[in-house]
């Protein structure tokens, strides 16, 4: 797999939340990033559910409706515009997110892992580490020791910055995903989508 494309739109996305939020322009700001990481992998485990001995409920949550967040589960989107009265446009035009149903299909296990994808490309922007390429690690380990293994990752390049612990890190976490059943494609894809909407965010002051 390649993700030097993805570091070089991390890269322009933590820019311009520079840009929005000056305050952490000039300072070291890696340690609010390896805890969001943290807390990031308990969430994308807690999707994934399978450690949850207790419940009967152990299917990873791979497919969920929610209400579309576009349109707020209206199906439609306001012309602003018209609304103004600078506009003969229609007063309404059909949700392009949703095309008019009013909810959209998510992964959230993807979606969370995506998340702490981020904080990890965003740490190598920080510390300027990139690796256009990645071998995979063929773990035979059970999933509950492999996100075991990446909570440690993360500990250990926190204690130690490091680059090899940083490699360490990105290996064991894009294993996490294969062991995941997730594709390079699909990983790509959401982090692509979550890219633009946390763009969208930096413009809203989300």
């Amino acid at each position: 797999m390649n993700i030097q494309k993805l570091y070089d739109m991390q890269r322009t996305l933590d820019q311009h939340i520079l840009d929005k939020h000056e305050e952490l322009k000039g300072q070291d700001n890696l340690d609010w990033k390896v805890l969001a990481l943290q807390v990031e992998l308990g969430e994308c485990a807690n999707e994934w559910r399978g450690f949850k001995k207790w419940s009967n409920d152990r299917k990873p949550r791979t497919n969920k409706e929610v209400k579309c967040h576009a349109c707020e589960g209206t199906g439609w989107i306001e012309n602003l515009q018209y609304a103004g009265r600078k506009s003969d446009g229609p007063a309404e035009w059909e949700c392009e997110f949703c095309k008019g149903e009013g909810f959209i299909e998510k992964n959230p296990l993807l979606e969370e892992y995506v998340d702490c994808l981020h904080f990890i490309l965003s740490i190598g922007v920080e510390k300027d580490w990139t690796f256009e390429k990645v071998d995979l690690l063929n773990s035979d380990e059970s999933l509950e020791i492999q996100f075991s293994e990446a909570f440690l990752a993360v500990s250990h390049f926190y204690v130690n910055k490091w680059l090899s612990n940083y490699e360490r890190l990105l290996i064991v976490f894009l294993s996490l995903g294969k062991s995941l059943g997730l594709t390079w494609k699909q990983i790509e894809q959401a982090y692509f989508d979550k890219n633009k909407v946390n763009h969208e965010r930096q413009l809203t002051g989300y």
